[in-house]
């Protein structure tokens, strides 16, 4: 594994008029940090990741945009541990591929 960071953040919708689309934003201090980082060209500038939130533990991407970085959380993460939209998690990242 590449660098390893955890932060608390707030699940967040996309799109208040759609069901499907909800985030984790990384700190702003924090993404400063990883846009520092020597990593392959992805698509959009993501960056793969390993994930742990609660028990449950998965492999994707995070997506740089204007401040911080975007972590996108699936149907079965949220489902596994029962997260909605205004709960706070502590997230725990591991960069792969540096």
């Amino acid at each position: 594994m590449g660098v390893r960071i955890a932060f608390d953040s707030e699940v967040v919708r996309w799109d208040a008029r759609t069901e499907s689309w909800f985030f984790v934003h990384v700190p702003a201090e924090i993404s400063s940090d990883l846009r520092e980082l020597p990593a392959p060209p992805r698509g959009f500038g993501s960056l793969r990741v390993e994930v742990t939130i609660g028990a449950t533990t998965w492999r994707t991407s995070i997506f740089p945009g204007r401040d911080t970085y975007s972590l996108p959380l699936k149907r079965a993460v949220r489902d596994a541990e029962g997260l909605s939209e205004g709960d706070v998690v502590s997230v725990h990242v591991d960069v792969l591929e540096l």
